[in-house]
């Protein structure tokens, strides 16, 4: 079975930020941190639940965040497991930021 990956409009807001952010101090950081993010994407689309679920479960068996390795820290992917056949990325964030906004 394969997930429809999608993106809501927030999310898509905080992967241009994460990329222009990087943008400003180095185009190749910029290119690469945005591949990272697009090839662990990729996993979603077969094992969104081998994922671990967001907020120790508080927030329900279905929401769930993806660890993206990149340079000394990454990124972390916020997203619902919201149909048998979709997957909606609801925030992305750096891991050294606090929270999602």
């Amino acid at each position: 079975m394969r997930y429809r990956v999608r993106f809501t409009e927030e999310a898509k807001g905080d992967l241009d930020q994460l990329y222009d952010f990087l943008l400003d101090r180095d185009l190749d950081a910029a290119d690469e941190a945005l591949e990272a993010i697009e090839q662990a994407l990729t996993m979603l689309e077969k094992f969104p639940f081998s994922c671990r679920k967001a907020a120790d479960g508080k927030r329900g068996p279905f929401v769930r965040e993806l660890v993206v390795p990149f340079g000394s820290a990454g990124y972390v992917v916020l997203f619902e497991i919201s149909s048998r056949d979709t997957v909606t990325v609801l925030a992305l964030r750096h891991q050294r930021e606090s929270d999602y906004y």
